[in-house]
């Protein structure tokens, strides 16, 4: 068995013809043929039943489809292991990072032509997860990670927003106090979810003779925005580059929400210029 009579093999399957599946593989009709026939004799089975207008993989063929996928990504895999390539970085992070990201990894890119840099979308967990694997080389996480192995290196200070919907009754208003928020429902995600934000609504009420009335956490497949828009009564805190259509943003009088955006990586990792480069730019980006 070779893995060129595998490649012929899934051709064949996916065209259910064998002269479709010798143009793709870029051969003869008759030599796909003799390829199949002769696969067909180290096995010992039929894979297809053949006629002059059809062809109909058996049984066999169901089963040994997707080991022959297997096969094929396998040898691909080895192939790019082996394949000489210029250095890489994996940045995890999520999506409210990206116009950030993306920027400082194109300045990285001008002035390291040759590197490859990935941007890996991750939850949070994951992010901090795959650089202690290190699967990822740095990670891009709001506040900071206290954990053996990792180092972590403040980037940024980013201002957090209060949100409403537009029909809210502070919505017409263009800046708001704690203590006007404290009448209405904050919705947040659930705490496990999202410390860090507890964390500073916590801090911000604190001189406060009350606290925040939280209404229902926000379900992990809904979105903040959206929850707001089903409840007109209720605010929540978002990232400044987190606005859209039919929510309010008002500024807080007097207490600006703040949280610090940190760079993860090993304590471990060798140095790299590359590396260097990245976190300088996502320092100026």
């Amino acid at each position: 068995m070779e893995l060129r009579q595998l490649a012929y093999f899934v051709a064949v399957c996916e065209e259910l013809s064998f002269s479709r599946a010798a143009t793709r593989c870029f051969i003869s009709q008759s030599a796909i043929s003799h390829q199949i026939a002769r696969l067909e004799r180290d096995l010992g089975v039929p894979l297809f039943e053949r006629s002059t207008r059809s062809v109909v993989p058996t049984d066999a063929t169901t089963r040994l489809l997707p080991l022959a996928k297997q096969m094929l990504s396998l040898e691909s895999a080895i192939r790019a292991a082996v394949r000489a390539s210029g250095p890489r970085i994996r940045l995890a992070a999520n999506m409210s990072f990206a116009t950030r990201s993306l920027s400082a990894i194109a300045g990285a890119r001008e002035a390291h032509p040759g590197a490859e840099i990935e941007f890996v979308i991750k939850p949070f967990r994951q992010r901090i997860q795959a650089v202690a694997d290190g699967d990822c080389d740095l990670a891009l996480i709001r506040g900071s990670v206290d954990q053996p192995g990792l180092t972590v290196e403040k980037l940024w200070v980013e201002d957090l927003v209060i949100a409403t919907s537009t029909a809210h009754p502070l919505a017409g208003r263009d800046d708001a106090t704690l203590a006007d928020l404290g009448a209405y429902p904050l919705l947040l995600p659930p705490e496990l979810d999202q410390v860090l934000l507890h964390n500073v609504v916590r801090a911000a009420f604190a001189d406060l003779p009350t606290g925040p009335a939280y209404g229902p956490p926000i379900p992990p497949d809904h979105t903040a925005t959206m929850e707001l828009i089903n409840r007109p009564d209720a605010w929540t805190i978002l990232y400044a580059d987190s606005q859209t259509e039919g929510i309010a943003i008002l500024r807080l009088t007097g207490h600006p929400l703040r949280i610090p955006v940190s760079a993860v990586i090993r304590s471990d990792i060798r140095p790299s210029p590359i590396l260097t480069t990245l976190l300088a730019a996502l320092h100026c980006a």
